[in-house]
């Protein structure tokens, strides 16, 4: 428990200013977390990071990830960033004759799958601070509906959880802390409601936030479930304590893009 006090004292202390400040900084910090995350998750399924396919799994991570507000460089390739995508897809498949199907149709699938899971949720972690006005709000908002979330399934589940919610995938997580959890997230809702520029009405804001609780803990239970399908204890050790950035970041990777999909932040 000290360990992972002390790690996220640190994690924060170097964390929060590039999300305060945002722009390019923040830019690169999410590029370099999203390639961590991404040989975390290539490192699982037995997939090196540095061949071919390896490298090609980066480019399609980094395109997926390009801001949109900086979009005029893609435009001057001639190509979308859709069609560049759809490129690297077809080298992927190309590279599947190459090798004679020693790189197979799976192994294609698990890299551009994993380029695209981590890739979108943390295109949407630069798009949320990007947004005007309220970027900086709805990081917030989301990180702390996750703390919330995760922090409320813990303790409400030790201490009224009888039924188990997914034993096959978690066998600790609890349908009482799940509702726990929920119930945490809404009073986040509401502190956000009276005290920031959310911009949402207050019956809107709740049940959102409701959805993005539970979806956040879904993202939970999907790591929970390709670590128990690869036998890994953790993602990664970068974080002393707490794992990989996959095993910090999987609930946001489900919530910041939800909160897009949602409108919430067309107000």
């Amino acid at each position: 428990m000290k360990q992972r006090i002390i790690t996220a004292i640190v994690a924060a202390a170097f964390f929060i200013p590039f999300v305060i400040y945002g722009k390019w900084p923040l830019v690169l910090l999410v590029y370099a977390m999203a390639t961590v995350a991404l040989y975390e998750l290539l490192r699982m399924g037995k997939q090196p990071l540095f061949s071919f396919d390896g490298i090609l799994s980066v480019l399609l991570l980094w395109l997926i990830l390009f801001p949109s507000k900086y979009m005029h460089v893609i435009a001057q390739t001639g190509f979308s960033k859709l069609e560049l995508v759809y490129m690297i897809v077809l080298l992927f498949l190309a590279y599947m004759v190459v090798t004679k199907n020693r790189f197979t149709f799976e192994q294609a699938g698990f890299h551009i799958l994993s380029a695209i899971y981590v890739g979108i949720g943390f295109y949407y972690f630069i798009e949320t601070r990007n947004a005007p006005d309220v970027g900086i709000t709805y990081i917030l908002y989301a990180l702390f509906l996750i703390w919330a979330t995760d922090s409320g399934a813990y303790f409400i589940g030790r201490a009224f959880g009888k039924h188990k919610l997914w034993p096959e995938i978690s066998p600790n997580k609890t349908v009482e802390g799940a509702l726990g959890g929920v119930l945490c997230a809404a009073v986040v809702a509401v502190l956000f409601f009276f005290f920031s520029n959310i911009g949402l009405g207050l019956w809107r804001l709740m049940m959102s936030t409701v959805v993005l609780s539970v979806f956040g803990q879904i993202g939970d239970l999907v790591e929970s479930a390709y670590k128990r399908h690869y036998g890994v204890k953790d993602a990664g050790k970068i974080l002393p304590g707490h794992g990989g950035i996959l095993d910090r970041f999987d609930s946001l990777l489900f919530v910041l893009p939800l909160i897009h999909f949602l409108k919430m932040m067309a107000g």
